[in-house]
């Protein structure tokens, strides 16, 4: 059952107002299940919002830290109860506008909840220690001060849980707010941010601004006042940002691609490693930085597990994400479709094998959405496109090995390390793999997608900027350490 959501026009957020952009233009974001169904329509705003934005939290951010943890939390506290009460509406809205399964959509607004209320009960834990000094009749300690205004820019696959786990830690270590999502999502970020306004948060210390990336997110890299810049995207989009910040001394935070490995070793439990294969890589459509895309399968057991990942592969029900009974929703965008077939496409012409799926789906019901089938390939070798770049989507790629040894090789040699799994029952195997895997997030029997909203998240090598996000370690990067010396 769905229930009726009106399209309107979605405005800025600027100094506790809506505002509308001078440009007097607006974007429609559309369903990708349906592209005759419009979700909403969106600001195409300008460098003068974008400046605006940025001047009122400068003017509201001395104001806001001067407040107690504890009252900068009760605010999220009252905005997870908002966004908790609206949490059906609000999930009905991600599916519209970026085509997961409503289930998912559930999901990841819950954990938006879940994660306001993490950081909310921040407020009221320490920011420093007492440590000893040389000096017997001195105290010294250690405080922590905020950047100042933020710059938060965000993707379109998760566009309530990054959204809410950038903002909520800026806020409750003191920091102000400018924050550009995703064009193709922007309509439930807005939503996510109508939350914040109604808990009363004060006026400047929350802005929205939607726009083009050129404009708005460049617009919060460059700007003299924005004090660092955190960001979860593309590669070579996090790069030029990365650059940017640094060029003009300002603090960064990328997050980006992955090319996920997952070995399945000769013991393993190929239900458990086919079940976790199928949900990391293919749920979402694939659309996870953190999404199973290379499978490693040590030859005893391969045509076994081949065997039992195509029979559940095959059950796959791919369609609207509204509708009960659907698995797998579409790709997000024309773009992204694209993308993907490009891919699948590259995997044939290198000499990859074709096991399932590859195509774009047709007929009634999918010809009005950016359908694409589960794909899986064999006979890829490690030096093919679909082994070394990220894909985005549905696709998984089948590499028999003789070894955890050889896995381990093959799975390090990527310029990615953000996440990873075996799949084993022997301990050595496990301790060699936690040792020798390249990547922030070692996950073991377990599927690759898995985050915890309480442990730091973040990758190695090219990854990310090596900072990490959510759990106390993201205070890390949304404050600076202070030490104090006091001597009577």
């Amino acid at each position: 059952m769905t229930t009726e959501v009106q399209t309107k026009t979605f405005l800025n957020y600027i100094g506790g107002e809506w505002k509308a952009s001078p440009s007097a233009e607006t974007e429609a974001s559309i369903n990708p299940a349906n592209v005759n169904d419009v979700v909403g329509y969106i600001q195409k705003s300008t460098a003068e919002d974008l400046n605006e934005a940025v001047a009122a939290a400068k003017a509201a951010q001395k104001a806001w830290w001067k407040l107690s943890g504890a009252e900068r939390g009760n605010y999220l506290y009252k905005a997870a109860d908002i966004l908790e009460s609206r949490l059906d509406e609000i999930a009905e809205s991600l599916t519209r506008e970026m085509g997961k399964t409503l289930p998912e959509a559930k999901g990841e607004t819950a954990r938006g909840v879940a994660i306001l209320r993490y950081y909310a009960g921040e407020g009221m834990r320490k920011t420093g220690d007492v440590i000893p000094s040389t000096d017997a009749g001195a105290l010294m300690f250690t405080t922590r001060a905020p950047l100042g205004v933020v710059g938060v820019i965000t993707p379109w696959n998760f566009p309530v849980a990054i959204p809410i786990w950038k903002i909520a830690p800026a806020l409750i270590y003191g920091n102000t707010v400018v924050f550009k999502p995703a064009q193709e999502a922007a309509v439930t970020a807005a939503k996510v941010v109508e939350c914040l306004a109604e808990a009363g948060i004060p006026k400047g210390v929350v802005n929205f601004v939607t726009g083009s990336g050129s404009v708005i997110g460049q617009g919060i890299v460059d700007h003299p006042d924005i004090n660092g810049v955190t960001f979860t995207g593309s590669d070579t989009v996090g790069k030029a940002v990365g650059q940017g910040a640094l060029a003009r001394g300002a603090k960064y935070q990328l997050e980006m691609g992955g090319k996920n490995p997952v070995i399945v070793a000769e013991d393993a439990d190929l239900d458990l490693a086919v079940e976790a294969t199928i949900s990391g890589g293919l749920r979402s459509t694939g659309q996870k930085c953190t999404a199973t895309s290379r499978v490693l399968v040590h030859r005893d057991v391969y045509d076994s597990f081949k065997e039992k990942l195509l029979a559940k592969v095959k059950e796959i029900t791919v369609g609207n994400g509204l509708e009960d009974g659907i698995w797998m929703g579409p790709s997000s965008s024309k773009k992204q479709l694209d993308t993907v077939l490009y891919y699948i496409e590259k995997g044939k012409e290198e000499g990859a094998k074709l096991l399932y799926g590859g195509n774009r789906l047709t007929g009634e019901k999918y010809d009005n959405g950016y359908f694409v089938e589960p794909t899986i390939f064999e006979n890829v070798s490690n030096d093919m496109t679909i082994a070394q770049e990220e894909i985005f989507g549905p696709v998984l790629a089948l590499i028999k090995v003789d070894s955890v040894e050889e896995a381990l090789q093959i799975a390090n040699n990527v310029k990615f390390g953000l996440s990873a799994s075996i799949f084993t029952t022997n301990i050595q195997k496990m301790l060699t793999f936690i040792d020798e895997i390249e990547s922030g997030l070692v996950r073991i029997n377990a599927e690759s997608a898995g985050v915890e909203l309480q442990a730091p998240f973040g990758g190695m090598k090219q990854s990310s900027s090596h900072s990490r996000e959510q759990g106390e370690a993201a205070k890390e990067f949304f404050t600076s350490i202070k030490t104090v010396f006091v001597k009577g």
